[in-house]
């Protein structure tokens, strides 16, 4: 059974840090490119970043641009996303998910990923 189990969500302070975590387990990502999103209450989920199956390149909403830094640990099979200076509206549940493609480009599509998590919630609140 494959699964994508995300952690590390919870409530910080504007201007604070988190560090989300997603394991995987039932197979091996590491020729996957992996990305996360986040659904805000009343919105829609939206793309937040993406990493190349081999870590080389990344990509990032303008939203989280400069903030944000995604990473993977492939022999842990695992991705994370470091938050830092966090804001109000940053606060929403945050998933994970694994692309469809073999060794596939980077997308901002929901529909090119294939496993997604359970999601994680980040409140961002003084």
């Amino acid at each position: 059974q494959v699964q994508l189990v995300e952690s590390g969500g919870g409530l910080v302070q504007p201007g604070g840090s988190l560090r989300l975590s997603c394991a995987a387990s039932g197979r091996t990502f590491s020729n996957y490119a992996m990305g996360w999103f986040r659904q805000a209450p009343g919105k829609e989920r939206e793309f937040v970043s993406v990493i190349a199956w081999n870590g080389g390149t990344t990509y990032y909403a303008d939203s989280v641009k400069g903030r944000f830094t995604i990473s993977r640990d492939n022999a842990k099979n695992t991705v994370y996303l470091q938050m830092n200076s966090l804001k109000p509206e940053d606060t929403a549940v945050y998933y994970c998910a694994a692309g469809r493609r073999y060794r596939g480009g980077l997308s901002m599509r929901e529909d090119e990923y294939g496993y997604w998590g359970q999601g994680t919630q980040v409140t961002v609140s003084s």
